[in-house]
């Protein structure tokens, strides 16, 4: 490389986090998932410095979007979440299923840059370094399998979703209205460049299987809830992906692919009790406002877990279940102030007999 051109990739602005300090801002929050940490850190550290060149980049350093793939529950969301809180960029999940194709009753995906605008409070250059959280891409996969080239029956949910997605996964200007409400309004909009903004899609894929050998894509089933850790998944390949439903040019503009793992139990468990923003602690400070000193058995917790893994609901239905066992407490609590409350391994058993004869027959 010449002198001129070493020196034009000096960052005019350095990132205040380097990846092994996103990596130990995202390990607070976010239980297990090593890879998917480490890779999401170095993302964003190259994204900020992207961001940084302020122009010099041009047709030299692309952005590296994200794909994550893993099962519901392992933590796909809450790592995007906690990322743009670590980076302080605006934010904004999208669920891929709310779109349509152009020219079709349903929102247009300029929709998307137009929250992220929204969230950056109209700021143009805020917008243009914030990040975009694509959910249950999955969900959109080709569904006229037999028509490769797209030319088969309209699929406006599905294949001309991912179409209109590519020009914003690359990068190019589009015009993004302005009034998130009233999308459809063709008047007042604004000129937004999407080079900058960082794409991370994520999905189940939950019957993705491999070619070939028996071998299945996603995580094990077997190694799973025993405590040995996150059960080992084999990540799919490009072909595997195409096969089921995305378009190779999407795949080209998601390169970094990340699979993550079902959590354990004693993943699950620490969810539970050791994060900053755990539903233990919510829980206790929720019901501190009435003076009441709620405490949990560790048993009584570990039961609460058993029965997430049995029903396969991962970490996302904790909170569905602790609040059925808490429903009771918390109703009484204006009338238990100055308590302190214990809530043991029978109590829960109990509660969780009930929610498995009510609400998950």
């Amino acid at each position: 490389m010449s002198k001129r051109a070493s020196q034009s990739l000096v960052p005019s602005e350095r990132p205040t986090r380097t990846p092994r300090e996103i990596y130990a801002y995202l390990d607070l929050y976010v239980i297990g998932q090593e890879r998917a940490k480490r890779a999401v850190a170095t993302a964003a550290y190259n994204h900020l410095k992207r961001c940084g060149q302020k122009g010099r980049h041009k047709g030299l350093l692309k952005k590296s979007n994200l794909l994550l793939i893993g099962p519901t529950g392992c933590g796909k969301t809450h790592i995007a979440r906690n990322l743009a809180e670590c980076l302080k960029v605006p934010f904004i999940v999208a669920d891929a299923t709310e779109y349509t194709e152009a020219g079709y009753y349903g929102k247009d995906v300029e929709v998307m840059i137009a929250e992220l605008l929204f969230k950056a409070n109209h700021s143009i250059e805020d917008t243009q370094r914030g990040i975009v959280f694509i959910d249950e891409i999955d969900k959109i996969a080709r569904r006229s399998q037999g028509a490769r080239n797209g030319a088969g029956s309209r699929d406006i949910g599905g294949e001309g979703v991912q179409q209109a997605l590519l020009k914003l996964l690359e990068g190019r200007d589009l015009f993004v209205p302005l009034n998130v409400t009233q999308h459809w309004n063709k008047h007042d909009f604004v000129q937004v460049d999407t080079r900058d903004i960082l794409f991370i899609a994520a999905g189940t894929f939950s019957d993705l299987a491999a070619v070939g050998e028996d071998k299945k894509i996603g995580f094990d089933e077997s190694a799973r809830g025993h405590g040995h850790g996150n059960a080992r998944a084999r990540k799919p390949g490009a072909k595997e992906l195409t096969d089921y439903g995305l378009l190779p040019e999407l795949l080209g503009r998601l390169p970094m692919v990340v699979q993550m793992d079902a959590l354990a139990d004693d993943q699950l468990l620490e969810i539970l009790s050791g994060p900053p923003d755990s539903l233990v602690k919510e829980y206790q400070a929720m019901l501190a406002l009435d003076d009441i000193k709620l405490e949990f058995e560790d048993e009584g917790l570990r039961q609460v877990v058993r029965f997430a893994l049995r029903r396969k609901l991962g970490a996302r239905g904790l909170r569905a279940i602790l609040e059925e066992v808490c429903a009771d407490l918390m109703f009484e609590a204006p009338e238990r102030r100055g308590e302190t409350i214990t809530l043991r391994e029978a109590d829960v058993r109990e509660k969780l007999a009930q929610l498995e004869d009510e609400r998950f027959k």
